[in-house]
């Protein structure tokens, strides 16, 4: 369990940094209106970190591991990230960039995708910090699921 700790607040961290990274770039005001489609490339740094984890624990090992070996250090890597993904969310919104929920719901707004209800329900704090949590589930079993396939041991 230490290592799927340890690749959990390894993890939670690039996904801090990427979210600083949007911001950084204007994804959360003057290019708000590309944040949907290009947060989506964090699956790139998300995936790789994943595959970093579960070969770690490989090689603790001893350089073999089951399927369910490999699932289960994926899955306890996303249960970690899951758990601080809330955290991660208030620290950014409440510190770094207390403006982007507003930002988001103007634009959705004045782009006729939500309307105002809708937006301000859904882009909120406690909606956000929800969806990272279940997203880190969600997207942690299938991920954990198409590289323990991958990176299991033949013989093992």
């Amino acid at each position: 369990m230490k290592t799927e700790i340890k690749w959990g607040l390894i993890f939670t961290f690039v996904q801090f940094l990427w979210i600083c990274l949007e911001f950084a770039v204007g994804l959360h005001d003057k290019y708000v209106s590309m944040h949907p489609i290009l947060t989506n490339l964090f699956i790139i740094p998300a995936v790789y970190v994943m595959y970093l984890a579960i070969r770690e624990k490989k090689n603790i090992l001893g350089g073999k591991i089951t399927f369910g070996q490999a699932f289960l250090c994926g899955l306890g890597v996303s249960v970690i990230v899951a758990v601080l993904a809330p955290l991660s969310q208030y620290i950014f919104h409440r510190f770094i960039n207390p403006n982007y929920f507003q930002n988001a719901i103007n634009y959705a707004i004045s782009a006729g995708k939500l309307t105002e209800a809708e937006a301000g329900s859904y882009f909120s704090l406690q909606s956000y910090m929800m969806q990272a949590s279940l997203g880190a589930i969600v997207a942690g079993v299938i991920t954990s699921l198409i590289i323990a396939a991958i990176i299991r041991s033949k013989s093992a």
